[in-house]
């Protein structure tokens, strides 16, 4: 997720997210293959859950992110955000789920503008972005974590250390590391932009920088197989110079609010019977990650 800037307080775009290869095509042909489900109402709260039964399909934008919301090798829909729809949605009574991948930046675009029904892409909350999309409440939280040559030689623990160290940053487009590091006070016109932590790691790897930044979750994945970079600890970005913990939810239009709100009463079972963790174990996520943050506390009160 997420990406979502990618997780992050500060965000005007885009977040850690990057397509695939080949998850447009399928994007296309999957949104070609649907109908679109109409979501004009005059009903408070909106009708879109009620119209999502009667076809029995919701349709997810997803951001092509490992593990957030992605098509497998086998041309299947998986990752930590559909996975958990379908186990939501088919509480609701909606029995399948459809992709209709785009890029991270096109999400929110995308939603309102009815091309999909639901963000399922690991988003982070922020205020700017609860002003355009309202959220149920996170899933999960995550904290930082650059990607370093092994040993970490330069000694990068933080945005701080990577700005008084003069180390050559990098992290992902729209990712909210770009304002945190730019908080800390590295330029960001000296920033390397990439498109995922895959292109990250092999930043790293080559020596064209000394640090990726990105989720804990995420480059603690992607180093996994690497002989030449490591991942550091897990650490909390500042915000208005206090630790601040991202939290990545779903999103729906602003009117649908009643599909929010009953989504949001599965997503609590889910975690008071321990279900929640069961289905995001599998995509890297740990007890840690974990969360009982409100998206009202994310979205600035």
């Amino acid at each position: 997720m997420a990406p979502p800037l990618e997780h992050g307080t500060h965000t005007s775009g885009p977040t850690r997210r990057s397509l695939l290869a080949g998850v447009a095509a399928v994007g296309a042909l999957g949104a070609a293959g649907c109908s679109r489900v109409a979501t004009a109402s005059s009903t408070e709260g909106g009708e879109l859950l009620d119209r999502l039964k009667a076809a029995g399909v919701v349709r997810l934008g997803i951001a092509g992110e490992i593990p957030f919301g992605y098509i497998d090798t086998n041309g299947e829909l998986t990752g930590e955000a559909p996975e958990l729809a379908r186990a939501i949605f088919k509480r609701l009574g909606v029995d399948k789920v459809q992709p209709v991948p785009t890029e991270f930046g096109s999400l929110i675009p995308g939603l309102n503008s009815q091309q999909f029904d639901v963000v399922a892409a690991g988003m982070y909350v922020n205020p700017e972005r609860c002003e355009q999309v309202i959220f149920a409440d996170p899933d999960y939280q995550m904290l930082d974590s650059f990607i370093v040559r092994k040993g970490n030689p330069k000694g990068l623990h933080n945005y701080k250390d990577v700005v008084e160290k003069r180390a050559r940053f990098a992290t992902g487009t729209g990712y909210a590391e770009i304002q945190y590091a730019v908080d800390a006070g590295y330029k960001e016109s000296d920033i390397l932009i990439v498109p995922d932590q895959v292109a990250g790691l092999n930043a790293v790897e080559a020596g064209r920088v000394d640090v990726f930044a990105g989720t804990a979750l995420t480059t603690r994945e992607v180093v996994k197989k690497s002989g030449k970079a490591e991942a550091t600890k897990a650490f909390a970005p500042l915000v208005d110079g206090k630790p601040h913990v991202d939290g990545g939810a779903f999103a729906f239009r602003p009117t649908e609010t009643n599909l929010r709100d009953a989504f949001n009463v599965e997503l609590r079972k889910l975690k008071k019977s321990g279900e929640l963790f069961r289905i995001l174990r599998p995509f890297g996520f740990t007890e840690a990650e974990m969360t009982d943050l409100t998206a009202k506390e994310l979205c600035g009160g």
